[in-house]
């Protein structure tokens, strides 16, 4: 019998799985979909683990839990660990400056981007965060699954409901979550395969408009992506979209252009009015929920907090009773 059911097996139920795991509670996991896929919103992210970065935008939680992200992440698959960079081009180079401003962990590149990133040849100065690191999240997702396996947790692939289920029940559902105060945030991604092209780091292109990141991956592949559009719309990505994120990593590097599009896609990422991620008690469920665009640099932390309750009553700092 298990000691707590999970329901939803996205980036945060599995996170949350594994967490219990390690911590002695039996698991039972649970997705209407299955296995993870396209059809989950932690199928469609860059995998860049930058809590630095994000803290130009992000509240202090996200930050400080953010730091730890990569460790976790080592435990069950290859986190990379050389850093991002954050550009601008020449006429942009004040939106550099401000970036800086807000954010901290960071050590200006003015003369030596070139030996840092020797295919990096548009911008002459930049903003590179050390302590940052990226992975390939589709691998991250399949490694966690083959890791809970390895526990002996497989998920189970059907619907229940709470009427279905006796005791403990964590919800991360995401935006199938009944959880009040959620809304949709959508993201869209490109993935490019451009074998002439050699980055190593996650770059991220600053513009007032049309902001850019990209994330290298194996045998020449680019994510692209960095819109973030306050709609529920679950359509394909838009052509308005795909020419902004293909001509922003075109002002990068015109090499880009003869870049093969191997993918698109797009899907709404929940996120409480403070874009801040919780677990919110409600009775015997525990809803984890809220991760907005931080799924892989939040999902660890959120669930040890979710476990921390579980098994030894501690309310950490992302606890609401609801």
């Amino acid at each position: 019998m298990a000691d707590v059911t999970i329901i939803g097996a996205g980036v945060a139920g599995l996170w949350a799985a594994w967490a219990l795991c390690k911590a002695g509670v039996a698991v039972r996991l649970i997705d209407r979909n299955g296995a993870p896929g396209p059809h989950g919103c932690s199928w469609w992210a860059g995998g860049m683990l930058a809590p630095f970065c994000e803290g130009a935008v992000a509240e202090a939680p996200v930050v400080m839990h953010g730091q730890q992200a990569a460790a976790h992440w080592a435990d069950v698959t290859k986190v990379t660990y050389r850093g991002s960079l954050v550009v601008a081009l020449e006429r942009d180079k004040g939106e550099l400056a401000r970036f800086a401003r807000r954010t901290s962990g960071h050590e200006w590149v003015r003369d030596g981007l070139a030996t840092l990133e020797p295919d990096l040849t548009g911008p002459t100065q930049a903003l590179f965060f050390g302590a940052e690191a990226h992975l390939d999240p589709r691998n991250a997702l399949a490694d966690l699954v083959a890791a809970l396996k390895g526990r002996g947790v497989s998920i189970e692939h059907g619907d229940v409901t709470l009427d279905d289920i006796t005791g403990a029940v964590i919800d991360a559902r995401g935006m199938a979550s009944p959880v009040a105060g959620l809304r949709g945030v959508r993201g869209e991604m490109v993935v490019l395969r451009a074998p002439d092209i050699a980055l190593s780091r996650p770059v991220r292109l600053l513009h007032p408009r049309h902001p850019l990141y990209i994330v290298p991956r194996a045998n020449g592949v680019y994510m692209l992506g960095a819109t973030q559009i306050e709609s529920a719309d679950r359509r394909g990505i838009s052509a308005r979209s795909t020419l902004e994120l293909l001509s922003a990593a075109y002002a990068l590097d015109p090499r880009f252009a003869e870049a093969e599009v191997l993918e698109t896609g797009a899907d709404l990422r929940p996120a409480f009015a403070d874009n801040v991620p919780r677990v919110i008690r409600q009775g015997r469920v525990l809803h984890l929920n809220g991760l907005f665009r931080h799924g892989y640099l939040m999902a660890p932390a959120l669930a040890q907090q979710a476990a921390d309750f579980l098994t030894h009553g501690i309310k950490g700092d992302l606890f609401h009773e609801d």
